[in-house]
């Protein structure tokens, strides 16, 4: 009996430590730091897309983890865009997942609005409000990093032109990028680094940097290389002026934008206003305001007034948007 139970606690031990062991060999190929960092850049180099007859291990994005709802997706018109947008944002999440937080958030404002007995305008508009709100924070976010990559880059290009002009090669010019720059420049630069490393011609992978990248100064970076490439001649020069010259533009645009910043706020106060004074008046006399929510006329005016709202506030927003 005292045989039978050792032997029982020596096969319980041996079993519970292999299904640690399982379980951490398991974590160690699927969740690990390793496996997501180079899901991620395998990721970010399918974004692109230019790389027809190359690279086609990379080509095919996982926008989601469940096979059966990766086929459901790929079918859905425009994913491909809502895809690049989470890759130009810098974001690890899949299509999938920013579907379903919109689907909850939707859910949650329409349970909260029957809940609550909201007008059903108002109903709607919250409803609508929270469905776009992730969209709107990754746009957000993606002109935030487009922002600081453009801002990165003149010195990424002076990075490379002075490698070229210690000698080394093109490519060997955008590993240095990649490993000595900041980010986010450092992480589009090494995945195109990576890129040409297994196998993608120079122009393709460029391509694919202008596509993750869409700003005007990194298609011009790529035209002037690639037609470098075609035609011949001075490519360290040629990207020291480039780099001088998107610096030039910068400081172009900041005039600029202080230039426009009374307009701004004055677009900001102007669309700001109206919430601000009826919120006051629904605090100090609630029912003052009620009757634009109770008569039909009421509601017909205040769709009336948001829509002209919405016009007022593109129209300013063109006028302020200066592009240089």
């Amino acid at each position: 009996m005292d045989i039978s139970f050792s032997l029982f606690l020596i096969l319980g031990f041996v079993a519970v430590v292999l299904l640690l062991e399982g379980a951490f060999v398991y974590w160690n190929d699927t969740k690990s730091p390793e496996v997501r960092r180079v899901s991620q850049r395998l990721r970010a180099m399918s974004a692109g897309g230019h790389a027809e007859g190359e690279g086609q291990l990379y080509k095919e994005r996982v926008l989601s983890n469940t096979p059966a709802l990766q086929r459901l997706l790929l079918r859905l018109p425009r994913v491909g865009q809502l895809d690049r947008l989470l890759q130009q944002a810098g974001s690890t999440s899949t299509v999938s997942h920013l579907l379903a937080v919109s689907g909850l958030l939707m859910l949650g404002g329409l349970v909260a609005g029957l809940l609550l007995r909201w007008y059903w305008p108002v109903t709607l508009l919250v409803v609508a409000g929270l469905a776009v709100s992730p969209l709107l924070q990754l746009k957000w976010k993606r002109n935030k990093r487009m922002h600081m990559l453009e801002a990165q880059l003149p010195d990424a290009m002076d990075l490379i032109s002075r490698a070229m002009r210690a000698g080394h090669a093109f490519p060997s010019a955008l590993a240095m990028v990649g490993s000595e720059a900041q980010e986010p420049v450092a992480g589009e630069f090494k995945i195109t680094s990576d890129e040409i490393g297994f196998g993608i011609s120079i122009d393709n992978a460029l391509n694919n940097l202008a596509t993750r990248m869409p700003s005007p100064d990194v298609r011009y970076f790529v035209m002037a290389v690639i037609i470098q490439r075609e035609t011949g001649g001075n490519l360290a020069e040629l990207l020291a002026n480039l780099a001088e010259l998107v610096r030039e533009r910068f400081k172009l645009f900041a005039k600029v934008r202080v230039l426009a910043a009374e307009g701004k706020l004055s677009a900001w106060i102007l669309t700001g206003l109206p919430f601000c004074v009826a919120a006051a008046v629904q605090i100090l006399n609630p029912k003052y305001l009620s009757v634009l929510f109770t008569d039909p006329v009421g509601i017909r005016m205040v769709i009336g007034a948001m829509v002209l709202m919405a016009i007022g506030i593109f129209a300013m927003w063109r006028i302020i948007d200066i592009r240089v």
